[in-house]
């Protein structure tokens, strides 16, 4: 249970967080169709995901950094062997609309293996973790 003073500073860090996340958005509402469409098209995405990507925030990258440090899987080495695979968890990762299941099982335990039940990166994730050069520690 969190103390009064706590617990009004975690709502008004989450509420400062969604402001940022909004005012990100009406920027990105500013700009020309088309632009959107480009940038869209870039990123390999719809145009309807890059809104959709902008609401989360930045701080949805964690969630995937926090499980795959949980596996022992390092992310340097991910994102410089496969690195279309890494933009495809970081993509996957922000998409998700499990995030505040994958929050509490990441703080309550992360080694049980229930996130592999909503976790659209599962099966990525668990087959990048048999390869042993993935590890963060060398074999």
């Amino acid at each position: 249970m969190l103390s009064l003073p706590k617990a009004i500073s975690k709502r008004w860090t989450n509420w400062v967080k969604r402001q940022r996340a909004l005012s990100e958005l009406s920027e990105l509402k500013c700009y020309a169709e088309d632009k959107i469409e480009r940038i869209a098209s870039d990123a390999g995405v719809p145009a309807g995901e890059i809104y959709k990507l902008v609401s989360r925030g930045s701080e949805t990258a964690n969630l995937l950094l926090r499980r795959m440090a949980s596996l022992d899987l390092d992310r340097n080495k991910v994102s410089r062997i496969e690195p279309q695979v890494f933009q495809e968890l970081k993509k996957n990762c922000a998409l998700c609309d499990s995030r505040r299941h994958c929050v509490r099982d990441l703080a309550h335990d992360s080694s049980d293996p229930v996130w592999e039940r909503y976790c659209p990166n599962a099966g990525t994730l668990l087959a990048l973790n048999v390869l042993p050069w993935m590890s963060r520690h060398e074999w």
